[in-house]
């Protein structure tokens, strides 16, 4: 693992830099990017990064960009993987307008160029199995060794391949190589399968077809095809480059794009495989695809990260060509950003105790006015019932107080939150010792401020909620899914890595009675316990479970 990158905001773009040099220089009068997902798993926070360089980038210059699916494998694509990348480039804040595409429309013209290679004398039709293919491909120290097959006729081959269209062989019996040269450095140029035969229905196309473009003959095409400008991906498809130009120099294309290459990001303390992701979930690590602690965005979105701090996040770790590992931290300080300024203020009890105030009439009520947020008065205020009977956290009270312990204690005093100064005057146990119930009195004079009747000053503040009034809820405190910053080291099974403190989950919490309704969109801050959002699967009115999408500062500093 390399040391954790903590890049700044403004970091150079060197993708900027070679767009900006092309308008200049005439190259190109206006730029198309595209975001080309294969549909074949959710995305993850990994994409993100790719969703905003592309978009990002067509925005800044005035371009457009794609949304593509590279849908080329039916045996692994789903609608339901479809509907939820739309769905979430959306929630990024992106919009791709009328220029929606699938590498499926072009099947038949990606047909007719395999033809073309075919009629050319560079493309044949293979009969070796896929583990012969690999073996007779050699290795990165040796060369491969030419197919017996890589000599049939072209008419020969022609009338193969169309058999194989037509749908005579079974799947796995023969596919499509291109004739490249097999004594190539680079193993990818090693006479490349085109086609393969796959007898399943396809999301987007249904069963009109039963051989299927592989990704690297797709997706140049494909790019070609789009107008494509900018070809923008990750740094482990630069390998794959000499192979995207050696198609885009034998056949007719429309287009020449250019392919260019950033790092990937690699996330501190998770896994972004999509293969792990989905053993995740098929193993029940995990509760599905969107469980709270998954680097998914529905996940993420889920357990309530807003798109605001994605796309800052994205801003904040720029782009280069270096892999790098950037520290789950900043993800999580960018949303405490976002939250911190746009989240209202709400009072939670998350492992309530009760406190009894002894000298309150008995049946009073009165209310006290909170502030929805202390640093912006135009978010207004709210209302807050105050009763005989409260609902303070147990972590707030210590019966034998440790050094520096400024909370309840026995005989000592402390501010409720925007209330009344109170003591406590004692205790009531069960017979194992147990503290079920405090109990104490208030000072009337001390509603405005934090000085007592008699001009003493108390150091602590504690949050409340009226017990008459509160509403029970289970809240779920989330936290890292491995407990290792980098899981996901070579040779290492990922598993044992797993945190077993990701979750912990609260049934008895007491929070403000108006927080029964709240809006599963809306994110708040819990005073002192951290942001959280209503979980949009689980939460019912009148019966809430909120996610703690992160806690009020980094935890695992001291960790």
């Amino acid at each position: 693992m390399t040391n954790v990158e903590q890049a700044a905001p403004g970091s150079n773009n060197f993708l900027r830099t070679i767009i900006d040099e092309d308008l200049k220089s005439g190259k190109h009068s206006g730029i198309v990017t595209r975001f080309p997902p294969e549909p074949n798993g959710y995305l993850h926070i990994g994409h993100a990064k790719s969703i905003c360089i592309n978009f990002g980038l067509a925005r800044d210059f005035g371009g457009r960009c794609h949304l593509r699916f590279d849908d080329t494998n039916p045996a692994k694509e789903e609608q339901e993987y479809i509907d939820s990348i739309k769905e979430n480039v959306r929630w990024l804040g992106f919009d791709w307008g009328e220029h929606l595409h699938y590498a499926s429309d072009n099947f038949e013209q990606l047909y007719r160029w395999a033809v073309y290679l075919i009629e050319q004398g560079k493309a044949y039709v293979e009969d070796l199995n896929a583990e012969q293919i690999r073996a007779y491909r050699g290795t990165l120290t040796e060369a491969g060794t030419e197919s017996p097959y890589r000599t049939r006729s072209v008419e020969e081959n022609l009338d193969l391949f169309g058999r194989m269209r037509a749908g005579e062989f079974p799947d796995g019996s023969r596919v499509l190589r291109a004739k490249i040269d097999m004594a190539a450095p680079n193993i990818n140029l090693r006479d490349p399968v085109l086609y393969r035969i796959i007898h399943a229905p396809h999301p987007h196309v249904g069963d009109a077809w039963k051989i299927y473009p592989m990704y690297d003959f797709a997706h140049g095409q494909t790019d070609a095809i789009e107008q494509i400008t900018h070809s923008i991906c990750t740094l482990e498809f630069e390998s794959h480059k000499p192979l995207y130009e050696w198609f885009l120099d034998n056949l007719p294309v429309p287009a020449r794009p250019r392919q260019y290459e950033f790092a990937r990001l690699n996330l501190t303390y998770t896994v972004m495989s999509k293969r792990k992701l989905q053993e995740l979930v098929q193993l029940g690590i995990v509760s599905g695809w969107d469980d709270p602690r998954m680097p998914t965005l529905a996940g993420i979105r889920r357990r309530g990260y807003t798109p605001e701090a994605v796309r800052a996040f994205c801003e904040m770790i720029g782009v280069g060509r270096s892999d790098s590992w950037i520290d789950v931290a900043i993800l999580e300080e960018c949303v405490r950003a976002d939250l911190n300024d746009a989240a209202p203020r709400a009072m939670a009890v998350l492992r309530p105790i009760k406190l009894v105030i002894d000298n309150y009439p008995a049946g009073q009520t009165e209310q006290f006015q909170a502030p929805n947020h202390p640093q912006k008065p135009e978010m207004g205020s709210r209302s807050i019932n105050f009763s005989r009977e409260l609902w303070i956290d147990s972590d707030d009270f210590m019966e034998v107080p440790s050094k520096g312990f400024h909370r309840l204690t026995v005989g000592g005093e402390v501010k409720l939150r925007c209330g009344y100064i109170i003591s406590c005057t004692g205790v009531v146990k069960d017979d194992d010792g147990t503290v079920l119930e405090l109990h104490g009195d208030y000072d009337p004079a001390s509603r405005e401020g934090i000085h007592t009747a008699d001009g003493r000053k108390v150091k602590g503040v504690i949050h409340w909620v009226s017990a008459a009034h509160a509403v029970t809820a289970e809240v779920r405190l989330f936290d890292r899914l491995f407990s290792d910053p980098n899981p996901d080291r070579g040779g290492a099974d990922y598993r044992q890595f797993l945190n077993p403190h990701s979750v912990e989950t609260l049934s008895d919490c007491k929070l403000e009675a108006f927080l029964a309704g709240a809006e599963t969109e809306t994110r708040y801050q819990f005073e002192r316990q951290g942001y959280f959002r209503p979980d949009p699967k689980d939460s019912r009115p009148g019966s809430p479970v909120f996610n703690r999408i992160v806690t009020l500062r980094d935890v695992w500093i001291k960790k």
